[in-house]
């Protein structure tokens, strides 16, 4: 069967949209176990002012749905700013909305930490203020870190 480049064949009976090169990036969705199993071998917690992980609840922080381009995202960044991270907000509601939200894997919150703003703030590329005013940096990658006063809002592309 002969397709255009813009589609690839799943079997032989299904054609579909080939992913973009986010779509391909972002890797693939994770449970919860899943992303905690290589989040905290790496020293990389959750923590939530409910105690919780239930995704549908928005007092905790759930890690059910992150893209697998988002946990790696973390993990780099831990390594490569040597900072603590802490991760305050995941894929749970009560986020703002959008493709590239933390409803669908693409965003983590992080809290703050000296050593992590410096890194941010030193290595990448201080972009326009998002729409809301606050200041944004961006890294080679594309992924974008903004500093939302309380904590690091970041969306892995």
């Amino acid at each position: 069967m002969k397709v255009s480049p813009e589609y690839f064949v799943q079997s032989p009976w299904t054609v579909s949209a080939a992913p973009t090169d986010i779509e391909s990036r972002s890797g693939v969705h994770l449970t919860q176990a899943q992303a905690e199993a290589r989040l905290k071998p790496e020293g990389i917690y959750a923590s939530s002012s409910g105690g919780c992980t239930d995704r549908n609840n928005p007092t905790c922080t759930s890690y059910e749905y992150i893209l697998s381009g988002t946990v790696d995202a973390v993990i780099t960044l831990k390594h490569a700013s040597g900072s603590a991270i802490t991760i305050t907000g995941g894929t749970e509601t009560g986020h703002a909305s959008g493709t590239y939200s933390h409803w669908n894997g693409y965003k983590v919150d992080l809290h703050k930490t000296t050593t992590l703003n410096n890194y941010i703030t030193t290595a990448f590329v201080r972009i326009a203020n998002r729409g809301d005013g606050y200041p944004q940096w961006q890294a080679a990658s594309g992924n974008i870190y903004c500093d939302e006063g309380t904590h690091w809002d970041v969306t892995v592309f």
